[in-house]
């Protein structure tokens, strides 16, 4: 009796634990990292929440990491709907609070380099804040990336 008691403990756990993981939301990783956690930086730069773009136009861009240089690049990754992307509009505030605007290809692969800011020496640089924005040919536009991206120092 008891072993069957002990076999249904475990059964209820382990199914319990199953439903648990399957229904967690999972973000996607789009941007290479991060996605929008609402986080900030010492410079006060906030990121907030992205749209969910429909899965039947949805578009994907990777933001990669700030290199020693402070250059960001930004990638677009195409996806279901590339044919309807009208424009990629990228944004990116500095850590002094300066913007910089540009527009990417809407062709899978092209790239764009931002200027970010960046460190000096051993000492690490500011958080720049990155937004992509996808504007459709029906006019609708989705905000698919905002994220921080910190100087990388060596070692």
């Amino acid at each position: 009796m008891k072993a069957s008691t002990f076999i249904g403990v475990i059964f209820l756990i382990s199914c319990a634990v199953a439903v648990a993981g399957c229904t967690s939301s999972q973000s996607t990783a789009t941007t290479g990292s991060t996605g929008a956690s609402g986080t900030s930086s010492s410079a006060g730069l906030a990121t907030s929440p992205t749209d969910v773009m429909p899965a039947n136009i949805a578009v994907t861009v990777t933001v990669g990491e700030k290199n020693y240089l402070g250059k960001i690049p930004v990638t677009f990754d195409g996806g279901q709907g590339q044919v309807n992307v009208k424009k990629i509009d990228i944004t990116m505030t500095r850590a002094d609070g300066s913007t910089q605007t540009a527009t990417v290809g809407s062709n899978k692969g092209d790239v764009f380099t931002l200027d970010g800011t960046r460190g000096s020496g051993s000492q690490t640089g500011q958080a720049d804040r990155v937004q992509v924005s996808v504007t459709m040919n029906n006019g609708q536009t989705y905000k698919i990336a905002d994220v921080l991206r910190e100087y990388r120092t060596r070692g």
